[in-house]
């Protein structure tokens, strides 16, 4: 994979290493501190990396005229930056849930959305900050992430390659290096056709950057996909029920699913190996080396003095005796021994 690695809390995220696999809650928490402690319960269970939130207020993230969102339609007429107060996790629970991250052996993340909680976050030793989508136009407020000198994954849904480009600069004049990347599609679902997994090779090549995904695609299928073309980072969302109301809960995954991401994306991870073609690498390969592959077989008994002819010679499996591709070179060659029939040719019968 190209781009350099970055370190997330001494763990290094990049080239050469696992991806770095996000639970994604949002606002899947419901206003309830234990639903909140649950889901990061459920997602260490799973085998992820780190536990995201979000910090937001509604009425600093939206004008009163913000017409509404249409995926939002099933939550009633409620305006959007008050629908988003209500939904907004309490800030005074950030300490909570990040010992209990700590305790779960998984990172507290969080997105800010405001200079408050990029302060708030910085204080709590969050070992990088998640920018959404949304803010990678806003540079002032990526000057000042940057400026706290901790890595960054920045989510690039709905931007071209000069926004991305601007967004990597006020991070940098802000003071930090460590960038990562994600592909994303802005749509709640998005439908596979939106997601363009390339353009995290592009993004890579381009910037010199570890790229990754962050998926709103229903199921786990695309995340997986993800993984198989090297993601750095998959950030996905998490709830408990899909059926629960609220904006999140309808395309995330649930526990199960969740566990299934993990397991598989480690398994495609172990898949992709190291691109060194070798021959057999494992006992099993090495029995079917043995026995699977094909030998020079006396296709009619061959008594011993008989100068040999094509006709004489077949290839079957095992694969312990001549090579098939010998099979000329013993041609005219005189049967030191009685071969019978069927009989695996080795050199020394000849």
């Amino acid at each position: 994979m190209a781009g350099r690695s970055v370190t997330f809390g001494g763990r290094l995220v990049g080239e050469g290493q696992p991806g770095y696999l996000i639970a994604e809650i949002g606002s899947n928490h419901g206003g309830e501190l234990s639903t909140a402690n649950e889901l990061i319960d459920r997602a260490a269970d799973a085998g992820v990396d780190a536990v995201k939130f979000q910090t937001y207020t509604g009425s600093r993230l939206y004008a009163r005229s913000t017409p509404r969102f249409e995926y939002l339609g099933e939550l009633g007429d409620e305006p959007v930056r008050e629908l988003l107060d209500r939904l907004a996790l309490p800030r005074e629970w950030q300490p909570l849930l990040a010992e209990r991250c700590r305790e779960r052996g998984v990172d507290f993340l969080s997105s800010p959305f405001d200079p408050e909680a990029v302060e708030e976050l910085d204080a709590l030793g969050v070992p990088a900050f998640k920018v959404a989508s949304f803010e990678i136009t806003d540079l002032p407020f990526l000057a000042l992430i940057g400026s706290k000198g901790r890595p960054v994954i920045l989510s690039t849904g709905m931007a071209d390659l000069a926004e991305i480009e601007e967004a990597l600069g006020a991070l940098r004049d802000g003071g930090t290096e460590e960038i990562v990347l994600l592909q994303c599609a802005s749509l709640y679902p998005a439908p596979a056709g939106t997601i363009n997994l390339r353009a995290m090779d592009t993004m890579r090549e381009r910037f010199g950057l570890p790229a990754g995904l962050s998926d709103h695609t229903l199921g786990i299928h695309v995340a997986v996909a993800a993984a198989a073309r090297g993601a750095a980072v998959i950030e996905k969302h998490l709830t408990l029920d899909r059926g629960l109301p609220g904006p999140d809960h309808p395309f995330a995954i649930e526990p199960p699913e969740l566990r299934d991401l993990v397991a598989q994306v480690r398994e495609v991870e172990e898949a992709l190996g190291d691109g060194r073609k070798r021959g057999p690498t494992r006992e099993e390969e090495v029995e079917m080396y043995a026995n699977a592959r094909r030998s020079v077989v006396a296709a009619v008994a061959i008594p011993k003095g008989t100068s040999i002819t094509a006709g004489m010679l077949t290839s079957k499996r095992p694969g312990f005796g001549i090579a098939p591709k010998h099979l000329p070179d013993l041609v005219g060659r005189v049967a030191r021994v009685d071969i019978p029939e069927d009989e695996v040719l080795t050199w020394e019968m000849v």
